[in-house]
């Protein structure tokens, strides 16, 4: 497989020696490159030695010099540069099995792979791995990464992820924290499977590997409408998130006298679910799993609160603006609406938008599609719509293939995507 460079940074090494877009990595050190994992490793040295292929065939040979683990400032064809390495597990909650046809091609593969977890956040189980990989993420120091847990019950995990190989996850862990790798883990919670009893116990075995183990995210099963000949789940309702939150609650005091932090952290959709409320901002110590989810909402809440003094009196861009949002997040963003018209002479709609996609259970932001917005939008003749990042790619995509494009046209209107991110939401709305 080819390394071709598709974009060069600004004021980077790259630009000074004169790489270009079309340009073909062919060596580092005189190694061939297997993929970004081992070509990080290859430029992390203050002397590197590139040869690289011009497109008409020249070859060039460069001497850099830099500091150490100063990035050399290129992107790459493929961010891989190598194939994506799938996931052989046929776990009961897998979301891509609920998913239906017509959506991003990409969104139907499943990855298991380390490099990903590393570049991306993404959550591995290393089920799929071989004694090698693992090894090798040893020997680049491939740190933090991502391990999706759900359950230290071997047999149990055998079963939630529909694969027979049978492995220690917590020797498997160890054996990566003894090497100095830093890991971050994550429970996929189905009700009345890996909850309760079960995910106490899960708790109380990883909790035995921190620091090395840094922080346990729980997020709950996302159930779609379309589980034909799946295994039955069922989805946590208000009863069974408050249970929840209260042993989540309990655990985090005891690991806190023990260890100095909570450790465990529950996602926003609990306290959501169960009506109780979000813990304090101190409360999430370093938001170490914001990337999955996990108190983005105080977040955002906080940054808010924070600022909006600053920006009292501010001239709004117009005399309102729409804020689309899904159904989880919907009372958190009428609450900090009436906040920021106090301040602002700001006329704010919050449009809650129903996954008639997924189904309604489905309620988080991040999984609403262009399909949902315009159909429950194209009557309301709303000015300025603003959605949030986490709906679209950074192709300003949706999941259904829609680009913001599409929905301007349909709606008649323009649409500005925005961070989540408070001061971000603040300077957008205002002069």
């Amino acid at each position: 497989m080819k390394n071709i460079i598709v974009k060069v940074l600004k004021n980077s090494i790259a630009e000074e020696m004169e790489l270009e877009p079309g340009d073909e990595l062919v060596s580092v050190n005189n190694c061939s490159v297997k993929d970004y994992i081992d070509y990080k490793y290859q430029i992390s040295d203050e002397d590197v030695l590139f040869e690289v292929r011009k497109p008409n065939g020249e070859i060039w040979e460069l001497e850099i010099e830099k500091e150490y683990d100063e990035d050399i400032g290129i992107l790459f064809e493929n961010p891989l540069m190598d194939n994506i390495k799938v996931c052989s597990n046929k776990c009961i909650f897998c979301f891509i099995d609920q998913m239906p046809k017509g959506m991003r091609k990409t969104l139907y593969l499943k990855d298991d792979d380390t490099r990903l977890s590393f570049l991306y956040g993404n959550f591995i189980t290393l089920t799929n791995l071989k004694d090698e990989e693992i090894e090798r993420i040893i020997k680049y120091k491939i740190s933090p990464i991502k391990v999706s847990v759900h359950t230290t019950d071997s047999n149990l995990r055998k079963y939630m992820m529909g694969n027979d190989k049978d492995i220690d996850i917590l020797e498997y862990l160890k054996k990566l924290i003894d090497a100095g790798i830093t890991v971050d883990c994550q429970i996929v919670l189905v009700r009345d499977v890996n909850d309760k009893d079960q995910l106490d116990k899960t708790i109380r075995d990883l909790s035995s590997l921190h620091p090395g183990l840094r922080s346990v995210a729980v997020v709950p099963v996302g159930l779609t409408k379309f589980r034909d000949r799946l295994a039955e789940l069922k989805p946590f309702d208000k009863d069974s998130s408050s249970e929840l939150v209260k042993q989540v609650t309990g655990l985090q005091n005891e690991l806190y006298d023990k260890l100095g932090t909570r450790f465990i952290f529950i996602a926003d959709e609990f306290y959501i679910t169960s009506g109780m409320g979000f813990p304090a901002y101190e409360d999430y110590e370093d938001f170490d799993q914001l990337e999955n989810g996990i108190g983005m909402c105080r977040l955002f809440k906080q940054q808010i609160e924070d600022l909006l003094d600053e920006y009292e009196g501010s001239e709004p861009i117009a005399d309102e603006v729409a804020f689309v949002t899904g159904a989880a997040a919907y009372e958190l963003m009428v609450d900090l609406s009436e906040k920021i018209m106090e301040k602002i002479p700001l006329k704010i709609n919050v449009v809650k938008i129903i996954n008639n996609f997924f189904g309604e259970r489905i309620t988080v932001s991040g999984l609403t599609t262009g399909k949902d917005i315009i159909e429950q939008l194209k009557d309301k003749n709303y000015k300025n719509i603003i959605l949030p990042r986490n709906m679209i790619n950074d192709n300003n995509v949706m999941l259904d293939d829609l680009t913001i494009q599409d929905l301007e046209k349909e709606l008649n209107t323009e649409v500005t995507v925005c961070d989540v991110d408070g001061e971000t939401l603040l300077n957008l709305i205002t002069k």
